[in-house]
Parts: C-alpha cells; structure tokens; sequence
C-alpha cells in the first residue's frame, strides 16, 4: 500500500515547491495573491494583515481606518499593565520573547485587554446601534455561564473603571476613525458617548473604541481578540528593550521597595 500523501488545509496561504527542493517554496500565494511576486513593494503591511485575516483586499477606507486603529494602539504606554508585564521582563534580563509572552498573557484579560475588546464586540452584534438596548446591557451585564477561563467582569466593557472623564486620547482616535466609517458604529459612538457613559458610570476607554473598530472593519469576535493582541505588542517590544537597557537601578515602578543588603539572608 502507498503512503497516503499528508496535505496542509488552508484557505489563506498556498505554496508551490521548488522544482529540486520540494520542502522550500517557489512561490507563496495568500488568498490567491502572489506574495513575493505581486504583493511585496504594492501592498502596504496593513493591506497585507488585512488579507490574511479576511482573505480579501480591503477597501481604501477599511485600509486607512485599521492604519489609523494601529498606531492609536501600537503603544499603551508604560503605566498599561501589559507594557509593564514586558517591561519587567526587560529589565530582570529575560529573553525577547519572555518579554512579549508576558505582555501577551496580561494583555489578554479583562481590564484594557483583548478579552474585554472581544466582550465589547459581543455587545455591539447584540445591541446594534440600538440606545435603549446599550443602556439596558450596560446596567444589566450578561454573566458567562463558565468561569473557568475567565471571572465575571467587574465593569462594563469598553469602559475606564478608574476613569473620571474620557481621556482626551481615547476621544481624538474615536473622531479621527469614526471619519472613515459614516454609517458605522464609530460615527453612532460618537454621537451617544455621553449617554453610555451616564449608563455605564465610566467613561469611554481606547478598548471600548477598538471593539467598535473591530465591528466596522467586519472582523469576527475572535478575529477582532487576536488582532488587538497583535496590534498592541509594538509598544511592549519598544519599552521592554529601553529598560533592558537601562537597567533595574533606573527602573520607574517599585524603587523604594528595593533595599539592598550586604548582610547574609538566614
């Protein structure tokens, strides 16, 4: 009996060998687009992410609103708790990719992390653009019926907690992204700010915007998780690396907790 050929399903990527090699590709295809022969040098590192995750081109608009989504992401900033996980990687000496796992496992929660974008997203396919329905959800949360990956959120999705009015970032990305959708839910955002913050009694956060990103770029709840995973590590990698190099003497958070002793520990 012959082996039975081992075939790679996918409907993103394909690969045609090379005629002496049949383990490295001759070319490489990404939803039916030549990669290395059509795609490199014309399409834009943001087309490309696109098409992988949708396996189609996006539009001009979809194109400049995720552009416009990733750099309103790309760095949290120190005091986020992700870029700080990164951050003591950097600076206790771990490896480069001890510092992304570690953005990546607490960035993944529940508090400005992809598991609340993708909550948020869940929202938005139930309520719509539908007022009342928000308002109802916001003072009303549903409770997953499994606790076993993740516990009840403690405030409602897409919404600062700790905030005591939208941050002016936040508000600036919400303007600038809502201006390439009309129709979408960023514009009706926008314009009902002020009421979903009164019923969530928080204000707006930047997940809370990236959830309604996600919906007008069409991405799934799942899609829409990984992406913002993905789209956040940049600022992670950048800050990682600058305390890295500068060392734990200089390190922002926690220095009056250190003392140092010559004497022997018992």
């Amino acid at each position: 009996m012959s082996k039975e050929r081992e075939v790679i399903h996918s409907r993103v990527w394909e690969e045609v060998a090379e005629p002496d090699n049949p383990f490295a590709a001759a070319a490489c295809y990404c939803s039916g687009y030549d990669v290395y022969g059509d795609l490199l040098g014309k399409a834009s590192w943001i087309e490309y992410l696109y098409l992988l995750l949708k396996q189609e081109r996006p539009a001009p608009e979809k194109a400049k609103l995720l552009e416009g989504l990733a750099v309103a992401v790309a760095n949290p900033g120190p005091r986020e708790h992700s870029v700080r996980a990164a951050m003591c990687a950097g600076v206790g000496g771990s490896t480069s990719a001890s510092s992304l796992m570690a953005a990546l496992a607490v960035g993944a929660g529940q508090l400005n992390g992809a598991h609340e974008v993708a909550v948020a997203m869940a929202y938005w396919q139930d309520c719509g653009k539908n007022l009342m329905a928000w308002q109802e959800r916001l003072k009303h949360p549903l409770q997953e019926e499994r606790a076993d990956i993740w516990l009840p959120l403690e405030h409602p999705p897409g919404f600062d907690p700790h905030g005591a009015s939208c941050a002016t970032p936040v508000r600036q990305t919400l303007a600038f992204l809502a201006k390439y959708h009309s129709e979408g839910v960023l514009t009706w955002l926008q314009q009902h700010r002020l009421e979903l913050e009164a019923a969530a009694n928080c204000p707006l956060a930047m997940s809370g915007v990236a959830a309604a990103a996600m919906i007008d770029l069409d991405f799934s709840i799942q899609q829409g998780e990984m992406l913002y995973l993905l789209l956040r590590l940049p600022g992670a990698a950048a800050h990682a690396l600058e305390q890295q190099e500068y060392g734990w003497r200089r390190y922002p958070f926690f220095a009056n907790g250190l003392k140092l002793s010559t004497e022997p520990q018992l």
